[in-house]
């Protein structure tokens, strides 16, 4: 595995890192604590140290699976979480962002996490409105020097670019060092956006979503469609899909090299860029977390791929 350092935190995070949204049930698939042990322990023999998320992915579902999961071997993990949003059902998503909500939410999410602290405590996808507020940020500052917090962070909405651009600028104002943005082959407007401001404030950035989710994977084609039970489902129309699935065969004619996988590619593709720190690949079995480690490892010895020129260590934990 490769391991960089996050920005201006000490913490030294393997470049993949497993993303948990699937696990709250809105990928065409709910998960048994059975099916997510399996997953972790595949990201353990890989080397992967790095997980995230949130209080919404389901109803408190994937805190409590991720918490069970690493129960064993919390302190091996960079364990990031979200505030603000409570998903009531698969349909039903509150808001909640005054001071006191949010600290109730940070205590619910220590509970469910099995910790008594969370790595990356992170601003989840808000209006500026409910970002610029004093009294939020003072509370979170005080649960730093409390360690119930170790870094503060910021997971930028993919929806409103003027989000994006002011949090960004406003990170080290409010105590923030960590940046989760959407950014991948697909979907590449976090280069003009924000990561240039990332490398001047020096604020470590975790890329979600590598795969587009699922698009640049390899897996589908255009006429496909997703499930109604798919958060797929309701993200694109079926003409958006199309355009998506064209442009992603597009890329593996003309961008990615002969002999290699669209899938593999794609997950070191955001890596390349220099302030990104680490990529979170949302995975359904462990056989996906074996194949990112071994893209990772690919990346070490072959120029095909991104990452084989970037500036990083090697090693292990066993």
């Amino acid at each position: 595995m490769i391991y960089r350092i996050l920005g201006r935190t000490n913490l030294e995070v393997s470049v993949v890192g497993l993303g948990t949204y699937q696990f709250g049930g809105r990928w065409g698939k709910d998960f048994t604590q059975e099916e997510v042990d399996e997953i972790f322990d595949a990201a353990r023999e890989g080397g992967i140290n790095l997980v995230d998320t949130a209080a919404c992915y389901g109803p408190r579902t994937s805190e409590k699976l991720v918490g069970k999961a690493i129960n064993k071997d919390r302190s091996r993990w960079i364990l990031a979480t979200k505030f603000g949003h409570r998903r009531i059902n698969k349909q039903v998503n509150e808001q909640h962002w005054d001071a006191e909500e949010v600290k109730k939410q940070l205590e619910d999410s220590l509970t469910y996490l099995k910790t008594d602290y969370i790595d990356i405590y992170q601003f989840h996808s808000g209006t500026n409105e409910v970002f610029d507020n004093d009294e939020l940020w003072t509370m979170l500052s005080k649960a730093v020097e409390a360690g119930k917090i170790r870094f503060l962070g910021i997971s930028l909405s993919r929806q409103q670019k003027e989000y994006r651009v002011h949090q960004v600028k406003k990170a080290l104002d409010v105590g923030a060092s960590v940046i989760q943005v959407l950014y991948n082959r697909l979907v590449p407007e976090a280069e003009t956006e924000v990561l240039e401001t990332c490398i001047k404030d020096n604020l470590g950035v975790l890329a979600r979503v590598p795969y587009a989710s699922g698009l640049l994977s390899g897996k589908y084609k255009p006429g496909h469609r997703f499930s109604s039970d798919d958060a797929r489902y309701e993200k694109y129309t079926p003409e958006e899909l199309d355009a998506l699935l064209l442009e992603a065969e597009r890329i593996t004619r003309e961008e990615v090299p002969q002999g290699t996988l669209l899938r593999e590619w794609s997950l070191t593709w955001p890596l390349q860029h220099p302030a990104v720190t680490a990529v979170l690949a949302g995975v359904k079995n462990p056989e996906h977390v074996r194949g990112n480690c071994s893209a990772v490892r690919e990346s070490l010895v072959s120029e095909n791929h991104p990452l084989h020129s970037g500036n990083y260590q090697s090693r292990s934990f066993f």
